[in-house]
Parts: structure tokens; C-alpha cells; sequence
């Protein structure tokens, strides 16, 4: 026969294990409950008055390693510099989505485009955009390609675009591309005119 001890010991053993439970439980939802939500590191752009235009961004894709026209509809301002700005986040708001097929950096943004004449377009970009972005030729080529490919097709009048990143002249983008001269647009367009016809 089992001891009386024995039996008030197994009672309070299960009692012992129920309360934990509960406890756990409880814990469970609470520490639920204070976890911070996840938030959306992207940049916020200002909001866009203005109307809205078709315009072609020239999209990059690693897979396989081509740049696509893509004619989207796009808020633009009347100035130039804005408009120019706008194009640009428009561009990186592509890479910057989940399901992008170049995929940047998070946090990573146009900070200004300066037009300078005769024909120079320079885009500051931030620590970011180069301090996370992927090494290797083809998908940094593919970054800097689309980018000037967007701003040359459509704002008039520009021949070189110059990168920098927070406001400073780099030497490469990460590791291979070169970002310590200005680039001229007709021959990024014929690597474009290349990268679309895949060779």
C-alpha cells in the first residue's frame, strides 16, 4: 500500500507542476505583449505635390544580370532637381522591396541629386547605399548603371553623373566599381543598350 507521505508528496508535485505551467503561460504573453512591433527601416521621402507622369526607370535584375526598361507612373515637381531626386527614390524604392530582384541595403537612400552645367548630374547617395551594398562587378555595375540610365532618359541635357557617398568622393562602390570619376551617359547607355540584350 502507498504511504499517506507518498501521496500528499505526488499531490504536491502535480500541484507544483500546474502552477509553473500557468506561470509560464502567463509569462509567455506578457513578454509577447512588450515586444516592440517591427518597423520599416526604409527612408521616408518627403510627400510629392505634383502631377503624376509616365516616366521609364531602368531596372536592374541579378538574375540574369540584365537592366529592364520599366515605364511606371511616377508624382513629379516642375524643378528639375526635384524631379530628378524623385525619379531616383522612385528607382530605389524597387530595390528596396521585398520581393526586389536587386535587392540594396536597408536604409539605404538618395539623399540629393545636384545638376551643375554644362550637363553634370551628381547624386549623393548615403553610408548605406555603399557601406551595405553587395560586392561584385556585375551587381555593382548593374546598381550604377540603372541609376544613371534613369536619370540620363529622363532629364534633358545630362552627359556625365558623378557619385558620391555623404557628400564624398569614393573610390569604389564596394570594392569594384569605380566611383572616383564621373561617368559619361552615352557610354552607360551603351552598356545598358549590352545588359539588355544580354551580350
Amino acid at each position: 500500500m502507498i504511504s499517506r507521505q507518498l501521496v500528499i508528496g505526488l499531490i504536491v508535485m502535480v500541484a507544483v507542476v500546474v502552477i509553473m505551467g500557468l506561470y509560464v503561460g502567463h509569462m509567455r504573453h506578457r513578454v509577447t505583449d512588450l515586444q516592440p512591433t517591427q518597423t520599416d527601416s526604409r527612408p521616408l521621402t518627403p510627400p510629392v505635390s505634383g502631377p503624376t507622369e509616365s516616366v521609364t526607370l531602368y531596372v536592374a535584375y541579378d538574375d540574369p544580370g540584365t537592366i529592364r526598361a520599366t515605364t511606371t507612373k511616377v508624382p513629379l515637381s516642375s524643378a528639375r532637381q526635384q524631379r530628378a531626386e524623385q525619379l531616383l527614390r522612385a528607382l530605389m524604392a524597387i530595390y528596396l522591396d521585398q520581393a526586389s530582384q536587386h535587392p540594396l541595403a536597408a536604409g539605404s537612400e538618395v539623399k540629393s541629386v545636384y545638376l551643375v552645367d554644362p550637363g553634370v548630374a551628381v547624386i549623393d547617395v548615403n553610408a548605406a547605399f555603399a557601406d551595405g551594398h553587395r560586392s561584385g562587378i556585375l551587381v555593382e555595375e548593374l546598381t550604377v548603371a540603372s541609376m544613371i540610365q534613369t536619370l540620363s532618359a529622363n532629364i534633358q541635357g545630362i552627359s556625365r553623373v558623378k557619385i558620391l557617398i555623404d557628400g564624398k568622393t569614393r573610390d569604389t562602390l564596394a570594392g569594384h566599381i569605380d566611383l572616383s570619376s564621373p561617368y559619361e551617359t552615352s557610354s552607360v547607355n551603351q552598356l545598358v543598350q549590352q545588359l539588355q540584350s544580354g551580350f
